[in-house]
């Protein structure tokens, strides 16, 4: 074999890197059910995409050798509550490992239909909802412990949208971490699949009264 023939066997090639669009959803004034949801913890990268910050707050990522990752995490949708075409949804986010961990920030959303294919997400960190715009703050969690956040969306069309398709389940990747967790729920999500969430918050948190309440 020659020396050229060898040299191009050893060159790499660049992974493909797939973004997924802004996703187009409708149904006027559709109802989004919220099911039991079920928790599974994710041991692979994943992304989506992210909207500039709708508002002025700021966060610090957790540093990587401290920050909660997904493996270690149990998630589950603890709450809802809706009006007037918007939904509050509450999650939860409990440390399952035997060691503390950090997150301090927003976590990152990606809206998942029946196949468990990624839809088109648009996350907006903090936005104008009450319930999510707030300041983030550092959540240590015990082993055990848990912390939250919530996350915004309306299931009403905006000009242009036809429809809404929907989600079956919410893939979410806590602040500073590089696996994720992914909670079962219906979700009719409009104007462009955008949700909202707010940064995580700890139960003692001034924050844990803008949540929806919990499921009985």
């Amino acid at each position: 074999m020659s020396m050229s023939t060898q040299r191009a066997l050893r060159r790499g090639f660049p992974a493909a890197f797939v973004v997924t669009g802004v996703l187009g959803l409708g149904l006027a004034a559709c109802s989004s059910p919220h099911h039991g949801a079920t928790s599974t913890t994710g041991t692979t990268s994943s992304t989506s995409t992210s909207a500039a910050p709708a508002s002025t707050t700021t966060s610090t990522a957790s540093s990587s050798s401290t920050a909660c990752q997904g493996g270690a995490l149990s998630a589950s949708l603890s709450g809802s509550e809706g009006a007037a075409g918007t939904f509050e949804l509450t999650f939860s986010l409990r440390d399952i490992s035997t060691t503390s961990c950090t997150m301090d920030g927003f976590p990152g959303a990606l809206l998942l239909g029946s196949s468990g294919a990624a839809l088109p997400t648009n996350v907006v960190r903090a936005g104008s909802y009450s319930f999510t715009n707030f300041s983030s703050s550092s959540v240590m969690l015990p082993a055990g412990g848990t912390a939250y956040f919530n996350l915004g969306y309306s299931d009403v069309t905006v000009a242009g949208e036809t429809s809404c398709e929907m989600a079956t389940a919410i893939q979410f990747i806590p602040p500073g971490a590089t696996t994720h967790v992914v909670v079962s729920t219906a979700m009719s999500v409009c104007n462009h699949g955008t949700v909202t969430v707010s940064p995580v918050f700890g139960s003692a948190s001034p924050e844990v009264q803008t949540t929806a309440p919990p499921h009985p």
